[in-house]
């Protein structure tokens, strides 16, 4: 190729969007550290520091901003909601929409329906994206399990149960216990598959052992929480039955998929790879510089939410 062909074709080649200035609210989130390191490694993105940091020795190096700061700087985009107190998540979130960044909220998403609602509207109005931080709606195991549900593969689904298992105890300032800090991730996994449910009965004596019963026509969804199971994360597992078979995953890190069909051998794989947290913000990216549909509603989000703090027992 000639010189001046080159160059021409150089210049005509579309240029790379923009990357997305990146701040981040709170640092005390378990999902905080690994949430940081994602944004700081995609290209997609420029991160440029945290306002509000809480206890983390991992972000202590981390550039500082202020709240009013981040706020006020048309340039920066979206904020990244990382504290521990799931409250003031929720009220930052606030603020960002107001302010008209992007967001992308960790879970659980505050501890107020009303609150969540609202914001969504604004974010609506203002045509902003607001991600939640579900990390498992990303994992390809579990979509596997999801999607052979819905395609069919396991007949007529009658049974949904899952538990995510702590390995380290903790205790929970809010009402709804450990189901309300983990087990929102698998109340929004079931309900991603099944919708709203007709009736929401949670069990919550404490911290310790929590239950879930989600009751739908013909279908039942039982979501557990044991907290400080010593072998808690090779326990957790995602479970769909049907009439025609079962899939599950389990564990979820490292990723075991296991099928058995009416007629067949029982049969398990590793899905691909899951690399944490980088799929969510690729499509927080693509809806944020394309106008890409999020995976997620606002609808389904928010009526997640509502079953998830009536279960609790916050609602």
């Amino acid at each position: 190729m000639k010189r001046r062909d080159f160059t021409t074709a150089l210049l005509a080649a579309p240029a790379a969007p923009p990357r997305i200035k990146a701040a981040m609210f709170g640092t005390g989130h378990g999902h905080a550290t690994s949430k940081w390191k994602a944004l700081s490694s995609m290209p997609e993105y420029e991160f440029v520091g945290v306002a509000n940091p809480e206890s983390n020795p991992a972000l202590a190096n981390v550039a500082r901003l202020s709240m009013d700061a981040v706020l006020d700087d048309k340039t920066i985009e979206m904020v990244a909601i990382e504290s521990h107190d799931y409250k003031r998540n929720l009220e930052y979130a606030q603020l960002a929409i107001a302010s008209g960044k992007h967001v992308h909220l960790d879970k659980p998403p505050g501890t107020s329906y009303e609150g969540l609602r609202d914001m969504f509207a604004i974010a609506r109005e203002k045509k902003l994206a607001v991600q939640l931080g579900y990390q498992w709606r990303y994992h390809p195991g579990m979509n596997d399990v999801l999607d052979a549900a819905r395609g069919g593969k396991l007949g007529r689904v009658y049974r949904f149960r899952a538990s995510i298992d702590k390995p380290a105890r903790e205790t929970s300032p809010y009402k709804g216990g450990m189901m309300f800090i983990e087990g929102c991730h698998l109340v929004d996994r079931a309900t991603a598959l099944l919708g709203k449910p007709r009736k929401v009965t949670g069990f919550i004596p404490g911290d310790d052992n929590n239950l879930v019963v989600l009751e739908y026509d013909g279908v039942i969804a039982e979501i557990s929480v044991a907290n400080g199971d010593p072998n808690g994360n090779a326990h957790r597992y995602v479970e769909v039955i049907g009439t025609k078979g079962t899939a599950k995953a389990s564990p979820f890190a490292p990723a075991r998929v296991h099928f058995h069909l009416e007629g067949e051998q029982p049969r398990s794989y590793d899905p691909p790879p899951f690399p944490t947290y980088t799929p969510d913000f690729a499509e927080l990216a693509a809806t944020i510089r394309t106008g890409k549909k999020p995976s997620y509603s606002f609808e389904h989000d928010l009526m997640t939410h509502r079953v998830l703090l009536e279960a609790c027992g916050m609602l």
